[in-house]
């Protein structure tokens, strides 16, 4: 078959099937005259397969994996399709970040502009937040700070608002100042950090704190003295050798940072991104208050 005749057979132009020639992943020979022979329904086969997944969007080193054995039909596909995924993330949150903008009154769009370029996109907005926490529980094996962020920290929304957007990009921000970063340090290992034998244990036994928090948040009950305050105390004075004493639970508030306005606006936007699911910021918060009204400042 010429390729003139293999044209006309698929549909495709002489020059496009020269290309795929030259690119290795269409088969000829040359006649005695010199001109490309291909063979005839194999060819034809060949060439509609390139076609089909090219309209799919398929790029030649997939398509050429495919038909050198390489690489499965399916293992493209599934690629493919991640790539469209995050494809349509990105122009979800464009399409959001531009809608809020436009809802922007005009005293603020120029901030509100400045806040949405800094974040650029959601995966850029998230990956900021995950190095932020990475800082944060640094002292930390990475398993446990990847578990903690993968609780703690929120996916970028699929379909955001553009109120979704201005929230994520507020958090990113957040995670971007120095300032948020040395307060936050402080209301997660408290007072006099560097006396931490094994922050790995202090940060296993805290959490198992917190998961005892969280459903007496659920269910409304207030901060109060108890076994939950008693063993985050505790966690602490052992982690520093000590024991828990009045006089300890007084230096845990000391230089306290969990009032702190920018850590308060955190935790609120990261309870909106999550919806109904409790913090492990507004957990933190219900610790502190009991801890304070623990002491006899607090009382």
């Amino acid at each position: 078959m010429s390729i003139g005749e293999l044209a006309r057979s698929t549909g495709l132009s002489v020059r496009t099937i020269r290309f795929y020639c030259d690119e290795g992943i269409v088969e000829s020979r040359r006649s005695s005259g010199g001109h490309r022979v291909f063979e005839g329904e194999a060819a034809v086969e060949r060439v509609l397969l390139i076609r089909r997944l090219r309209a799919l969007g398929m790029g030649l080193e997939a398509i050429s994996g495919v038909l050198r054995g390489e690489r499965s039909m399916g293992e493209v596909i599934a690629e493919e399709s991640a790539r469209l995924d995050i494809e349509f993330r990105a122009l979800a949150w464009r399409r959001a970040s531009l809608r809020a903008i436009e809802l922007a009154g005009p005293m603020v769009r120029e901030e509100r502009l400045s806040l949405l370029a800094a974040a650029q996109d959601g995966g850029a907005a998230h990956d900021c937040l995950v190095r932020f926490w990475q800082r944060i529980l640094a002292p930390l094996p990475r398993r446990h700070i990847d578990a903690w962020v993968c609780w703690n920290v929120p996916e970028p929304p699929a379909e955001p608002t553009a109120e979704d957007v201005v929230a994520y990009a507020e958090l990113a921000a957040l995670a971007t100042d120095p300032g948020v970063n040395k307060v936050v340090r402080q209301q997660y290992w408290r007072d006099r950090p560097e006396l931490i034998r094994d922050p790995r244990r202090l940060y296993l036994e805290v959490g198992g704190v917190m998961t005892d928090v969280v459903p007496l948040v659920s269910e409304g009950v207030g901060p109060r003295p108890g076994s939950e305050l008693d063993r985050f105390v505790a966690a602490h004075a052992r982690a520093r050798g000590e024991r828990d004493s009045p006089r300890f639970r007084e230096r845990l508030l000391n230089n306290a940072t969990d009032t702190d306005h920018r850590i308060q606006r955190y935790w609120a936007l990261t309870g909106r991104l999550f919806g109904p699911r409790i913090t492990i910021g507004v957990a933190h918060d219900w610790i502190y208050n009991a801890l304070a009204r623990s002491t006899p400042a607090g009382c």
